[in-house]
């Protein structure tokens, strides 16, 4: 896992921007506080900051293949962030194909797969990463993202090339960047969407997951080398519950492997106790103990208090995991002081870039990785099994599955957390918010895989998996990704390996909940892993902090922003709003959606104003 970045430009000497590229690959020292480094030549520079995983010693980048004579450029250069957990195949096969290697990295196996196969090579990686890679035969350079967009790469044309980076702020740093934000941008950030490639920076973009970008002196070319595809399912169900074990089998092992120390995250939850199970079992192979860490809060567990989406708390689930396959457990305890704390909500916005955040989850999650990272430098994670799966309610909620839109903005008007609430009925009129969140909802149905003969409650259900793989699942990739690389910590998903992906996405609904339970297959791949609670525990969300005083906390950003002149959004807050939830706090709590509203609210503004976003063609901005 690494941050890279780099530029572009058919029109200059790039070999006299040296501080420039500097200053890009510097932003991303977060995410790669091991080495740097950085490659001009011409018309191309590249730049990476590396967290060293595997082959400590070597894999130092950008990498090039060597050079064919005194004086000539390399055949190719790479920058690249991620894992390719199929590396040792891929370099046996490579060997064979009459490659000689002189690392140990998976970066040279990606970079002499190119070699053999061309553009081709995508179609036999499996792994999370984003891909920079120069052709100095063809002058061009290659971005490629993996299939389910785990590692982000954003870019940014310009009339003579191209900028790219891990994060936005590595593209910002650049001169040519503008931090600009019109209507569409607000929405995008007002609704809480992420649509593929959309970045609420204009000018801005992101590469899709599962696609390449060939940025060469006849401009920019996008093309799709993945997607997910309707198929008859035929296994029955022993089958297909014995297919879906022997996939996790086969994954978690592949994901453990590291030159660093690694832990397994727990909550206490089915996904990452299952994938905590199966890593413990690969540990103990090799006579090893797996380690296990979990977030609470100070009194949680005491004065838990339960409600629709989270029935029970984690502490006790998670030390029963621990105890049952004998992991090293650790606790981390957090208190509203340390959420609360002015620093490290800084480091959290700029960890985001952008303005998109879950409230007190985002917070808690980064303190938690900063504690992690005191013993490990990776971490398996069990995300991606809702959204695999269809363990969210909305896949089951009679309201959610009759939505004419995105399910889970639904689900959370009904709820209280409705972007418009805070705003002056002018300000969303004049985004004509609802027409496109319309719009970005037919465009998402229209990309959905059709069955022939499929039923309608199996073809809704397709629409849902697909929305929530392709639209909601990218926000939560984004967050694991953030919050894990503000500290130098790598996140590893095994449930977003792309065979898991494709195989469940065809399985129907029926058998997807045989047993009447959320995550059915699962559960019955899991079986003979967990104890008997865990195993049958309902779903319950990651903690939050249920503390009054919190919110009260919390409220004052708001009323700041709002009554702050200068404060970018405080011409379109509606006041009596901000008045109305200011009350509820002065005699209780806020809901969690509530509290998800305003905290949005807030990091939107604070969005404008750390990053100077120049709002355009906005009503009430001048």
């Amino acid at each position: 896992m690494c941050g890279i970045t780099g530029w572009v430009d058919y029109t200059r000497d790039l070999t006299t921007e040296s501080p420039v590229v500097d200053a890009m690959t510097d932003t991303l020292a977060a995410r790669g506080p091991d080495a740097r480094g950085t490659w001009l030549d011409t018309h191309v520079a590249l730049g990476h900051r590396r967290l060293a995983v595997i082959d400590l010693e070597h894999g130092t980048q950008p990498m090039r293949t060597p050079e064919r004579g005194p004086g000539e450029l390399p055949r190719a250069v790479i920058s690249y962030g991620g894992e390719i957990y199929n590396f040792p195949e891929l370099r046996s096969e490579l060997v064979l194909r009459g490659h000689r290697f002189t690392t140990r990295s998976d970066t040279e196996v990606a970079l002499r797969a190119y070699l053999e196969w061309g553009e081709d090579f995508v179609h036999r990686l499996n792994g999370m990463y984003s891909i920079a890679l120069w052709d100095t035969a063809r002058d061009e350079l290659l971005l490629v993202r993996d299939r389910l967009g785990v590692k982000p790469l954003f870019y940014y044309p310009t009339p003579d090339g191209v900028l790219f980076g891990s994060e936005p702020k590595a593209i910002l740093a650049n001169p040519l960047a503008r931090a600009e934000a019109g209507p569409e941008e607000l929405c995008d950030a007002l609704l809480f969407l992420r649509t593929p490639g959309r970045v609420p920076f204009r000018g801005m973009r992101e590469v899709k997951p599962g696609h390449l970008l060939r940025v060469g002196r006849g401009g920019i070319a996008e093309e799709r080398y993945w997607a997910l595809e309707a198929r008859p399912h035929t296994d029955d169900l022993p089958t297909t519950v014995a297919t879906v074990r022997e996939l996790l089998d086969d994954i978690v092992p592949r994901q453990m492997v590291a030159d660093v120390p690694l832990v397994s995250l727990l909550s206490g939850g089915l996904d990452s106790s299952t994938i905590t199970a199966l890593a413990a079992r690969a540990r103990a192979a090799t006579g090893d103990t797996i380690s296990t860490f979990s977030v609470d809060f100070t009194g949680h567990t005491e004065n838990f208090q339960a409600d629709a989406i989270r029935p029970t708390p984690d502490g006790p689930y998670a030390r029963a995991v621990a105890e049952h396959v004998g992991s090293d457990h650790h606790a981390v305890l957090l208190d509203r002081a340390r959420l609360l704390d002015p620093a490290v909500r800084t480091s959290v916005l700029g960890a985001w870039d952008l303005p998109f955040n879950f409230a007190d989850l985002d917070v808690s999650l980064y303190l938690l990785f900063a504690a992690v990272r005191e013993h490990a430098t990776v971490a398996l994670s069990g995300e991606g099994a809702d959204e695999v799966f269809g363990g969210y309610l909305w896949f089951s909620d009679p309201v959610a599955r009759r939505a004419e839109t995105f399910p889970w903005l639904k689900l959370g008007a009904h709820r209280g957390l409705d972007p418009r609430s805070l705003f002056h009925p002018w300000f969303v009129d004049g985004l004509d918010l609802a027409e496109y969140e319309a719009d970005l909802y037919r465009t998402a149905l229209a990309e959905v895989p059709r069955l022939e003969g499929e039923n309608a409650e199996d073809r809704r259900t397709r629409e849902l998996s697909h929305l929530t793989l392709t639209r909601w699942l990218p926000i939560l990739l984004d967050k694991k990704d953030r919050m894990g690389m503000a500290v130098g910590l790598e996140g590893r998903v095994p449930f977003c390996d792309h065979r898991l992906v494709e195989y469940v996405f065809n399985i129907p609904w029926a058998m997807k909940t045989f047993s009447g339970e959320e995550k059915s297959l699962l559960r019955a791949a899991a079986a003979d892993l967990l104890p008997e609670p865990v195993l049958r525990r309902k779903k319950a969300a990651y903690p939050s902090i249920q503390d009054p005083a919190y919110d009260r906390a919390l409220i004052t950003g708001l009323t700041a922003a709002a009554g702050d002149g200068s404060a970018p959004l405080s011409p379109f807050l509606a006041g009596e709003a901000v008045q109305r939830l200011t009350a509820k706090t002065s005699v209780g709590s806020l809901s969690e959606f509530e509290r998800i509203l305003v905290e949005s609210t807030v990091r939107l503004d604070d969005w404008l104003r750390t990053y100077q976003v120049e709002l355009t063609g906005v009503k009430g901005t001048n």
